[in-house]
């Protein structure tokens, strides 16, 4: 099943599939420059409160956090 990151629940794990920069050639660095490449394995730490913004990751061993509005262009595959 794919779903956005955003979408994603404490704990849910998946296996990053696209994402969608429009274009933006700096977040899409910034992305890749984290290891948001396809293929990664990715889980859902924790979520802040109390509005959920940011969100923390695990992906290839390191914790990394986004923004909510960044986790919405990025699609995975649920595990």
């Amino acid at each position: 099943m794919i779903k956005k990151l955003s979408e994603l629940k404490i704990g849910e794990e998946g296996t990053l599939v696209s994402y969608n920069t429009d274009g933006d050639v700096e977040l899409r660095r910034h992305l890749l420059g984290m290891g948001f490449v396809k293929g990664a394995n990715i889980k859902l730490e924790k979520v802040g409160p109390p509005f959920g913004d940011p969100i923390e990751l695990k992906v290839k061993g390191y914790s990394v956090c986004l923004r909510k509005e960044e986790a919405k262009n990025i699609e995975v595959e649920v595990l």
